[in-house]
């Protein structure tokens, strides 16, 4: 019995040492300035994602903008929302197919081949970004992804963000799993 309560001691503390990890890991918005790259795909969720992806593609960092995830029913409500004009019909790209992360990555992925990009700018939120980049690296490991991280909405810490961000944690770590048996799998077929 006194060993089950150390291993579950020590499960507990592994748990809260990586969620902390993780938590203080998370990327910075606009530290960084971000690279061209081939295309730029952002991820839907909160529309806070979706005017800087079409900032980036006004500033000419990518040559068209895929956003993954689209609900049928706004197709209509996304050329008003992202101010599209010319530069949206010509070179954004609605996805509808994707209805969580890992169909985010197929449908990027799918994307990319399609026009032989060889890299992407991915747009999602901050806390998102690490499972996002995960999903993306295992659909595409040889597309060079940059991390293009926005804001959550919520303003400090409290107890719904830690909600958010335990809920988020635990998808990390079963994105990261899943990648990793994805990848042994491949290399024992080789």
């Amino acid at each position: 019995m006194r060993r089950l309560v150390w291993v579950l001691a020590a499960a507990a503390v592994a748990v809260v040492g990586g969620f902390v990890a993780f938590v203080e890991a998370l990327p910075k918005p606009g530290e960084e300035t971000v690279a061209a790259a081939d295309g730029i795909v952002a991820l839907t969720g909160e529309g806070r994602r979706l005017m800087p992806a079409m900032d980036l593609l006004e500033k000419g960092l990518g040559r068209r903008l895929l956003i993954t995830g689209v609900n049928p029913a706004s197709k209509r409500a996304m050329k008003s929302l992202l101010h599209g004009g010319e530069l949206f019909d010509c070179c954004v790209d609605l996805g509808f197919a994707a209805l969580d992360t890992h169909g985010n990555a197929q449908e990027a992925a799918s994307w990319a081949l399609r026009h032989r990009y060889s890299s992407l700018i991915i747009v999602t939120a901050d806390y998102h970004m690490p499972r996002s980049l995960v999903e993306f690296e295992s659909e595409m490991p040889r597309v060079k992804l940059i991390p293009y991280p926005v804001p959550d909405a919520a303003n400090g810490f409290n107890l719904q963000t830690a909600r958010r961000l335990g809920g988020e944690y635990f998808k990390y770590l079963a994105s990261s799993v899943r990648a990793l048996v994805i990848e042994a799998v491949h290399q024992a077929r080789r």
